[in-house]
């Protein structure tokens, strides 16, 4: 199909008017920088804001950007209709793995919807992509027509542009981020647009720099996702890579969970062909158990634990244990290898036990993109699928596209029910019983409803309600998973940025796409931190269930933070080229000033001694922060009387019960006080070693210590110590 003209949405044309409160305007320019248009300025004699409607496309970026809600804009949008192609639609599904879904076959498609992109200034579909692709670039690039220069864009953010663009769901992360999404409108078609890209010029392969004996020797558990990002950038770096993969075919979900018709296996086995070229040892059918990670540890300087999260999560029902019932793991992959060329779907259903004609029904417990995934695939087997799904509609989790395309294919899809008992005959799964349930909101559990369930014949039942981490790998790592939840004050350029002041639009199923990306970033910056010496954890295994492109971006921050560490497993003696100053974070609570005093001096002396040192209150401290440090100075005041209880204040008692795994990063501790401090320092001390932290040197001060007039001060003691264990890597110092 060649678009001619896409010009022709009657709103175009429309007026629109930007109404600017100007008793509100504070003059703080956030709109005008924002502006993708050029329609704001500031007029020069009152420093308000300035609207020119002529130039206004109606995006509503300035609305969502000023801090003061001085900014009103009325009409419509102006941006052409989006185009997506049309579905493939096999007349007989039995048997049919073809991909359904379509890229942009031609230039004239492509470059059309890229000309609707504004190329905003502070892009919030970028926040909303896992991998912070530069989207505006790349969409220019294709816009020109360059698909070279596009690759080179993706290149610096993400290794799987074919796989992603197919397997991402756009409408929660980019596209629902999107300014015109966000306005309320149809996002640009960001995933199709990388799909082209990707789709028209070969992906490119790893820039390999050539391991010398010196090269730090990294092993990776696990060849998904999380895997693949972390060996291309180890690989990259000129790192002797050893990838360990317990499946006989590497490449982990994308490969055995998700069929043909949504990812083509020449995509799908892409990387693993040229990470293998690159020079990675891929060791397959080599399962690595949790408690043999010390084992490799002695073996390689490093080791990153990408296992993913693997095992089937099954309801606990009467009747779960009749013969019939399995997981969606092993439905899919047999499901996968029956449809494939030289398969038996004939012998695969027989070992499922239902008979091979048609009208045999499959129960999928889930509503998911995994249980989508199953539910397609009975049907491609010649069966037919009901999925049940205790949730509300309005809160699926699969993607909105997947669950229209599956319901098109014939799958019933029952939500607001859930599965309370399984009955059979002759120990075979024969009927199901669904209760009805009620969810109001989105962040609350539905509950169940006291009502005659319905009664559901079924042959087949497949549990697919998503997958956790491996119970062995919780007890053998600790402090796994994390909880994928931002606290506290947003960073200020994402509040400026709007993306946290509107959902997606209607087109997006209305995701609250600013708060998920937030989410996203503290699983980002918690692969950066080893949770013990040499070891990461990046992929499922760090947050549990996530998605493919998360995943990657996690395996290529642990592999990063990795290389910056320069980690040697003992006994091995390297040389480094010479590092850059380690940074060092000196994180305070101050109620009067005098905290804060000693952790400003203790930075100039940090800084003097060749160290990067800031001073930052603890309320200014996530987890971004903490992972782009070396190392950690805490200190806190000092609160109760000598007849209570001395601790330290009750907000550093909090912000360290809620610190994430620290993996053994050096910390000072230090506080201030006016009564005796007794086990302040103690108390603060065993709080960081609990999350991993390696405390290396404590004091406290009282008033004259802190501005005594003759020196060293203690201050400038303490400084000393940390900056000689931290900066020249001396030999440990007394402590107190």
């Amino acid at each position: 199909m060649t678009v001619v003209d896409t010009t022709t949405n009657a709103d175009l044309g429309a007026q629109r008017h930007v109404n600017v409160l100007v008793d509100r305007c504070a003059g703080c320019q956030e709109c005008v920088i924002r502006c993708p248009s050029g329609a704001l300025s500031m007029e020069p004699v009152t420093w308000t804001a300035l609207a020119n409607d002529d130039a206004c496309v109606g995006c509503r970026q300035c609305e969502r950007t000023c801090p003061f809600s001085a900014i009103e804009v009325h009409g419509p949008l102006a941006v052409t209709a989006r185009f997506d192609p049309a579905n493939y639609q096999p007349v007989e599904l039995r048997g049919n793995i073809t991909e359904t879904r379509r890229g942009y076959a031609t230039w004239d498609e492509a470059v059309a919807e890229a000309n609707r992109c504004l190329s905003c200034p502070d892009p919030t579909c970028v926040r909303g992509c896992p991998a912070h692709n530069d989207i505006p670039q790349f969409v220019a690039a294709v816009r020109e027509r360059d698909l070279e220069r596009a690759h080179e864009i993706l290149s610096r953010t993400t290794v799987m542009p074919d796989i992603c663009s197919r397997v991402c769901n756009q409408s929660a992360q980019c596209e629902g981020a999107c300014t015109w999404s966000l306005a309320g409108g149809e996002p640009v078609a960001i995933g199709r647009l990388e799909r082209f890209i990707a789709d028209h010029a070969p992906v490119p392969a790893p820039s390999v720099v050539a391991s010398t004996g010196d090269a730090v020797s990294v092993a990776i558990i696990g060849s998904g996702p999380a895997g693949i990002g972390a060996a291309w950038d180890l690989v990259e770096a000129g790192a002797s890579v050893t990838v360990y993969e317990r499946d006989a075919t590497p490449g982990g979900l994308p490969i055995w969970g998700m069929p043909d018709f949504t990812l083509p296996d020449d995509v799908a086995t892409r990387p693993w062909r040229q990470l293998i070229d690159a020079g990675v040892d891929l060791r397959c059918d080599t399962p690595i158990a949790p408690e043999s990670i010390d084992d490799l540890l002695e073996e390689h300087d490093a080791v990153i634990v990408a296992a993913g999260a693997g095992m089937p999560i099954r309801l606990p029902v009467p009747g779960a244990e009749l013969g019939g019932v399995v997981d969606a793991t092993y439905f899919l992959k047999g499901a996968k290898s029956a449809l494939s060329d030289g398969g038996d779907p004939v012998a695969f259903r027989s070992e499922l036990g239902v008979r091979s004609e048609r009208g045999q029904r499959v129960l999928v417990l889930g509503a998911g993109n995994t249980a989508m995934d199953v539910a397609r695939m009975a049907r491609r087997l010649g069966l037919e699928a009901t999925c049940v799904d205790w949730l509300d509609e309005r809160f699926a989790l699969a993607r909105p596209d997947e669950l229209a395309e599956a319901r098109h294919e014939g799958v019933e899809v029952r939500f607001s029910r859930t599965l309370t008992m399984l009955m059979g005959y002759e120990g075979r799964v024969g009927r199901a019983l669904l209760a009805h349930t009620f969810q109001r909101d989105a962040k609350k559990s539905p509950v169940v409803l006291e009502r005659e369930p319905d009664q559901l014949d079924v042959d087949l039942v497949v549990m697919a309600m998503g997958y956790r981490i491996d119970a062995s790998l919780l007890e053998s790592v600790g402090g796994l998973p994390i909880r994928k939840r931002a606290t506290g004050m947003a960073h200020g350029a994402w509040s400026a940025s709007g993306i946290l002041k509107n959902p997606a639009s209607a087109y997006n199923h209305h995701s609250p796409v600013g708060s998920l990306a937030l989410d996203r970033e503290v699983g980002l910056w918690a692969a950066t931190m080893p949770l013990r010496e040499r070891l990461w954890v990046a992929g499922d295994a760090l947050t549990g269930p996530a998605s493919v492109v998360e995943a990657m971006a996690q395996g290529r921050r642990a592999a990063r933070a990795l290389l910056d560490a320069h980690p040697t497993r003992p006994g091995r003696s390297r040389e480094f080229a010479q590092s850059t100053a380690p940074r060092i974070l000196v994180c305070y609570c101050s109620e009067g000033g005098t905290t804060k005093g000693v952790a400003e001096e203790m930075v100039d002396r940090l800084n003097l001694q060749g160290a990067r040192a800031q001073a930052r209150s603890i309320n200014e401290v996530g987890v971004r922060e903490l992972a782009e440090a070396d190392a950690l100075m805490v200190g806190t005041w000092v609160e109760g009387l000598v007849v209570a209880k001395v601790r330290p204040a009750r907000a550093m008692r909090e912000w360290l019960a809620g610190l994430p795994n620290l993996g053994g990063r050096r910390v000072g501790v230090f506080c201030t006080y006016k009564v005796n401090p007794r086990g302040a320092l103690a108390e603060m001390s065993a709080a960081l070693a609990a999350k991993g932290a390696n405390v290396i040197a404590s004091d406290a001060f009282g008033a004259r210590d802190a501005h005594a007039s003759i020196h060293p001060t203690k201050p400038e003691a303490l400084a000393n110590r940390m900056a000689d264990r931290v900066v020249h890597n001396k030999a440990s110092l007394a402590t107190h």
